[in-house]
């Protein structure tokens, strides 16, 4: 695999969770801290743990087995079509320092830097999930329309990823993560960034 990834080029890789050696978590959180291409994770069928898991560590979507081979190829082309826009996005950001509830985003190194100084490193998933929210800012935003920004998919009756998602990145944001108030919960409604935001640099 890392021979083909370093003489061609591809647009998308679909990693299964279980393989002999190196598994395919480790090969994405790899891949992912080098920001190399979108990767879609195949899991065993209620294994929610390692779907929770690769979306922390940069998966861009993931689909439990046994999985019918259309819903696949929608959630390729998903993907593939988020893609161009996240790239845009991307170089928009590129090289600017977001200031917003006295944080700072480094959108190069997807490092935030608090008020004494203390840096934390965001996975990509953190990432993504935090520039959608800076970019638009104090909008309340329901769980379908994060799930559909971030991962371009439809969220299913059970579906908990975004829920998970806003825990983890207010636990690295938040002063207080029990109590939050830079992402707030609007009930019934969804997620909204309770701060402006200014581009410093």
């Amino acid at each position: 695999m890392d021979e083909k990834l370093a003489k061609g080029h591809y647009d998308l890789m679909v990693l299964d969770v279980m393989m002999p050696g190196e598994d395919g978590l480790s090969i994405c959180k790899r891949l992912s801290a080098e920001k190399r291409l979108p990767i879609i994770m195949l899991t065993a069928l209620g294994q929610d743990q390692d779907r929770i898991v690769g979306l922390e560590i940069g998966a861009d979507d993931y689909l439990p087995k046994p999985f019918n081979p259309r819903e696949l190829l929608a959630r390729i082309k998903a993907v593939l079509r988020r893609a161009p826009e996240e790239m845009s996005e991307a170089g928009a950001l590129s090289g600017r320092i977001l200031r917003f509830g006295g944080l700072a985003l480094d959108t190069d190194a997807h490092v935030i830097t608090d008020r004494d100084g203390n840096r934390v490193q965001l996975t990509t998933a953190d990432f993504r999930l935090l520039t959608v929210l800076l970019a638009r800012p104090r909008t309340v935003l329901s769980r379908e329309q994060l799930l559909d920004l971030t991962a371009g998919r439809a969220a299913g009756p059970l579906d908990r990823t975004i829920d998970n998602q806003i825990s983890r990145l207010r636990r690295k944001i938040e002063t207080d993560a029990l109590r939050p108030t830079l992402i707030t919960t609007v009930r019934s409604h969804g997620y909204s960034l309770n701060a402006d935001v200014e581009v410093i640099a």
